[in-house]
C-alpha cells in the first residue's frame, strides 16, 4: 500500500510521505495529538508539571482544548492513502481518508471536499467527532466549520456524558444540537444488549444545555416496556433536569398498594419543585409537593400534602412542613419552623414514604418563628414557640414569646465569666395546667489555672428566677402562690491530672495515659416546690452527666448539692498516628449530704452515701473492628441498673456487622417497664453483585420484634435494584401501646438516568450503622477519550 498522504495546501501532484507531513500538521495545530485520556482532572493534578528550567518544557498531564485567539481561522487537513484534486477547490482522498479542522474530524473510506462550499462528503465506514461527541455510519454530508449536515443510519457516543446509542438518520444542526429519527438512547456503557435503554420516534439533543428530548418515548428494561410518554425529557449527565423521577412502589398494612410517580421542576439552579401524586388502594390519591429554595442570604424547603376525603376517615387529610432560614445582616438572623397535620393519627397512617419507612413516628410537631442576634460575646434569641401534640401525654409548654440573652467571655485575665437572662411566658394547650410567665437571671465566673498536665477550674454562678403565674392546674401543690422568687447559687471546683507513658502492647508501640479527675459541687438547698416544671426534667444519668452541678435540665429545678465525683480515664494512642486506640473510663459520685430538691413533693428523695458506679470503654482493633461498652451499677443492691454492648466488624466498603445489647432496669419513667433489648445489623454481599441489607431489634421481655428490616440490593454495571421488607413502629394507639406496621419498599434505580432516592436506601442508612449505598457511576471522561 502506498504512503498516507497528506494536503494542506490543495494541489494536483503527490505529496511527501506521511510520517514527516503529519507531524507538520500535528505541530501547526497544537492539542490534536491522538492519546487516550482518563477521566478529566482538575486542581493541582490538571497542572503541568515543570520538567526543564522555568522557562523550559513541561508535562502536562492531559490533553486541554485551547481556543483559537480571535480574527483567525483554523487550517484545514486532508489525509489519505490517495489524493487528487484541484488547488484551493476541491480534493478527493481514498484510503484511511479523514479531514481534521480544529477539534473536529471526519474519517472515512473515501471522501471528496469541497474548499469553497466547506462540505465533506465521506463515504464507507464514516466516523464523525466533534465537541466529544462521535457519530459513525455508512456515509455523512457535513459542513465541517458550522458541524451541520446529515448521517443515514448513525451509531452515537457522548464520550464526556457517557451517553450511546442509534438511529435510522441524524441531523446535525451545530456543534451542540442534533435531532435523531426513529433512534434509541442509554447510558450503559456496553456495545449491545444495553440493560435499559430509551426508544423514540424523534431524538432532540442539546449537548451544550445538556439534556435530552424523547418524543414518543418508551423506556425499556431488560427488553421489557416499562414507561412511556409522548415527551420524555432527561440529563444527558448527573446535572438536575426537569423531568419524571423513579415511581415509588410498595405494599403496605395501612394504606395497600401504594404508586407515587414525582416529577421534578428545575425552575432555577437555586429553586426547584418536586410534585408528587401518590395513590394509596385504601385511602385515595394524595398530593405532594416540595418546594426547594436558596439564596446567598437565605434558603428554605416548602413541603404540602393534601388527601381529599380519605376513603377510610371520611375527612379531609393534609400537612405542612415549612423551614427556612435568613441572615438579615450586621449579625441578624431569622428563622421558620413550622408543622402541622390535620389530625392525630396522620403520621401513622400518611406520612411520606421516606420518612415512614423509619423507626418510629413523630407525635409532637414544632411552629416556632424567631428572630437572632450575635456580636462578640452578645447572643440574643427572641421566638415565638408552639407544639402541636398528637399525645395529651407528651405535650409540652409552648414559649410564646420568648426573650433570651447571653454574654460570654473567655480568658479575660484567666476569668471566664458570663450572664444568661430569659424572660418566657409558658403556655400549654392540656386543659387545667399551669401557666404563667418566668423571669431567669444566671450569672457565673471562673478561673482556669490549666498546665502541660494539670488543670484546676473553680467556679460560682448563681440562678434566679421569678414567676408569675396567670393560671393555677390541676395537681399544683397546695397554697400555691402565683407571684414568688427563687435564688440559688452553686460553687464547683474541676481539676484533674494527665500522666503518660510509653507501653508495648501485642507487638505495637503506646502512648497509655491515666487521667484522674475531681469535680465537687455545692449547691445549698432551697424549696422549689413551688415552682412548676415548664421546661425541666430528670437529667439522664451518664459520662457526659456526671461532672455537671444539675441533676435536672431545665430553669425550674436547681438540685442541692454536696457531693465530689471521682473519675479515672486510661487512654491507648498511637504514637505515629494520634489515633486512639483504646479508652477505658470509670466514676462515680461521693454524696455528703442526702439531695432533697425533687421534680413535685411525691416523690421520695435517695438516701444512698454515693451514685451508681459507671464504667465505659471503647476499643478500635485491626480488620475494622470496634467495640463500645456502657455499665451502670448499683452496688448496694448489687444489680446492673444499666448496660449498652456493641461491637461494629467492617473490614472493607459495604461489610458491616454491627451487633448490640441494651438493658435498663424497670422504673418510674419506663413505666415500670425494663427495656431488654438485642440488636444486629449489617451489610454484606452475598455475590460479587448481591448485597444482603438487615435488622432485627428484638425485645427479650415481651418475646416481639421491635423493628426489623430485610433487604437486597443488586448493583450491575447501570442499574441497581434494591427490595426492602420492614416492621417499624409507626404510632401510639389510644392506651398509649406501640402501634406497628409492616411494609414492603421497592427502588430501581438506572445508573446515568436518575439518582434520587425514593426512600429505600435513607431506610437502609437509619437502619444499619455504617452502611454504603452502592457506588455511583464512574466520573465523566475528556472530550479526548479515546480520541480519534
Amino acid at each position: 500500500m502506498p504512503p498516507r498522504q497528506l494536503l494542506r495546501t490543495i494541489s494536483s501532484c503527490d505529496c511527501a510521505p506521511r510520517v514527516s507531513r503529519l507531524a507538520a500538521a500535528l505541530i501547526a495545530v497544537p492539542g490534536l495529538m491522538p492519546a487516550v485520556s482518563h477521566a478529566q482532572l482538575t486542581g493541582a493534578a490538571a497542572l503541568p508539571q515543570q520538567i526543564d528550567a522555568p522557562w523550559g518544557l513541561r508535562l502536562a498531564p492531559q490533553i486541554e482544548a485551547h481556543p483559537l485567539a480571535p480574527g483567525t481561522a483554523a487550517a484545514t487537513f486532508v489525509l489519505g492513502d490517495h489524493t487528487s484534486g484541484t488547488t484551493e477547490r476541491d480534493l478527493a482522498a481514498k484510503g484511511a481518508a479523514e479531514v481534521r479542522r480544529n477539534v473536529s474530524v471526519v474519517k472515512a473510506d473515501a471522501l471528496h471536499y469541497d474548499q469553497d462550499t466547506d462540505t465533506a462528503d465521506a463515504y464507507g465506514n464514516v466516523r464523525l467527532v466533534n465537541n466529544g461527541v462521535l457519530f459513525a455510519g455508512p456515509e455523512a454530508h457535513i459542513r465541517v466549520e458550522a458541524n451541520q449536515g446529515y448521517m443515514p443510519a448513525p451509531k452515537y457516543h457522548f464520550a464526556i456524558r457517557g451517553g450511546s446509542g442509534s438511529a435510522k438518520r441524524v441531523e446535525l444542526l451545530d456543534s451542540e444540537r442534533s435531532v435523531f429519527t426513529d433512534g434509541t438512547y442509554t447510558a450503559c456503557q456496553c456495545e449491545t444488549h444495553p440493560a435499559w435503554y430509551i426508544r423514540g420516534s424523534t431524538f432532540d439533543f442539546d449537548t451544550g444545555a445538556d439534556e435530552g428530548v424523547a418524543h414518543n418515548g418508551v423506556l425499556f428494561f431488560q427488553g421489557v416496556p416499562i414507561f412511556a410518554s409522548p415527551w420524555l425529557s432527561f440529563p444527558l449527565s448527573g446535572e438536575r433536569r426537569s423531568g419524571l423521577l423513579p415511581p415509588v412502589f410498595s405494599m403496605g398494612s395501612t394504606n395497600g398498594i401504594e404508586f407515587a410517580q414525582p416529577y421534578y421542576f428545575n425552575i432555577a439552579p437555586n429553586r426547584d419543585l418536586t410534585v408528587t401524586p401518590r395513590y394509596l388502594s385504601k385511602r385515595g390519591v394524595q398530593t405532594q409537593a416540595t418546594f426547594r429554595y436558596l439564596s446567598p442570604t437565605y434558603a428554605g424547603t416548602f413541603t404540602g400534602e393534601y388527601l381529599p376525603n380519605d376513603a377510610i376517615k371520611h375527612r379531609d387529610r393534609y400537612a405542612i412542613y415549612w423551614r427556612h432560614s435568613q441572615n438579615l445582616g450586621s449579625g441578624f438572623g431569622a428563622y421558620i419552623n413550622y408543622n402541622k397535620v390535620s389530625d392525630d393519627t396522620y403520621s401513622q397512617d400518611l406520612a411520606s414514604s421516606t420518612s415512614q419507612f423509619l423507626v418510629g413516628t413523630q407525635i409532637v410537631y414544632q411552629q416556632e418563628a424567631g428572630l437572632t442576634y450575635t456580636n462578640g460575646p452578645w447572643s440574643v434569641l427572641a421566638r415565638e414557640q408552639h407544639w402541636q401534640s398528637l399525645s395529651s401525654a407528651s405535650t409540652p409548654y409552648g414559649r410564646e414569646p420568648q426573650l433570651n440573652v447571653k454574654y460570654t467571655k473567655y480568658n479575660v485575665g484567666g476569668f471566664d465569666y458570663g450572664v444568661e437572662g430569659d424572660f418566657t411566658r409558658f403556655r400549654i394547650t392540656a386543659d387545667n395546667a399551669t401557666e404563667g410567665d418566668r423571669v431567669m437571671f444566671n450569672p457565673y465566673v471562673s478561673y482556669g489555672l490549666i498546665g502541660p498536665g494539670y488543670f484546676a477550674v473553680p467556679k460560682v454562678q448563681m440562678h434566679f428566677a421569678s414567676y408569675n403565674l396567670s393560671n393555677i392546674g390541676v395537681g399544683a401543690p397546695a397554697g400555691q402562690p402565683k407571684n414568688f422568687t427563687e435564688s440559688v447559687p452553686t460553687v464547683s471546683f474541676d481539676t484533674g491530672l494527665i500522666f503518660e507513658r510509653s507501653i508495648r502492647l501485642f507487638g505495637e508501640d503506646y502512648i497509655q495515659t491515666l487521667e484522674p479527675r475531681i469535680y465537687y459541687v455545692y449547691t445549698p438547698y432551697r424549696n422549689q416546690n413551688a415552682a412548676p416544671l415548664f421546661d425541666t426534667a430528670e437529667s439522664d444519668f451518664g459520662l457526659a452527666e456526671i461532672f455537671t452541678p444539675n441533676t435536672f435540665v431545665g430553669n425550674d429545678r436547681i438540685a442541692d448539692a454536696n457531693r465530689i465525683t471521682a473519675g479515672l480515664t486510661t487512654r491507648f494512642i498511637n504514637p505515629s498516628t494520634g489515633d486512639e486506640r483504646a479508652r477505658f473510663v470509670i466514676a462515680q459520685q461521693y454524696y455528703f449530704r442526702d439531695q432533697r430538691v425533687t421534680l413535685d413533693s411525691t416523690t421520695v428523695p435517695s438516701a444512698a452515701s454515693h451514685s451508681d458506679l459507671i464504667a465505659g470503654a471503647a476499643i478500635k482493633l485491626g480488620a475494622g473492628f470496634a467495640s463500645e461498652t456502657a455499665f451502670q451499677y448499683n452496688a448496694d443492691q448489687n444489680q446492673l441498673v444499666r448496660s449498652s454492648i456493641g461491637f461494629g466488624f467492617s473490614p472493607d466498603a459495604r461489610k458491616v456487622i454491627n451487633v448490640a445489647y441494651r438493658y435498663t432496669r424497670a422504673n418510674p419513667t419506663l413505666s415500670n417497664q425494663p427495656i431488654n433489648q438485642f440488636l444486629i445489623s449489617g451489610e454484606w454481599p452475598i455475590t460479587r453483585r448481591l448485597y444482603g441489607v438487615g435488622r432485627a431489634n428484638y425485645d427479650m421481655v415481651g418475646h416481639r420484634l421491635v423493628d426489623g428490616l430485610v433487604g437486597l440490593q443488586y448493583d450491575a454495571d447501570c442499574w441497581t435494584l434494591g427490595v426492602g421488607l420492614q416492621r417499624y413502629a409507626s404510632g401510639l394507639t389510644s392506651t398509649n401501646q406501640a402501634h406497628t406496621a409492616t411494609r414492603v419498599l421497592a427502588q430501581l434505580t438506572l445508573k446515568g438516568l436518575s439518582k434520587v432516592d425514593n426512600g429505600l436506601t435513607a431506610a437502609f442508612r437509619a437502619s444499619v450503622a455504617g452502611y454504603m449505598p452502592p457506588p455511583p457511576p464512574e466520573p465523566p471522561l475528556s472530550q479526548f477519550s479515546d480520541y480519534q
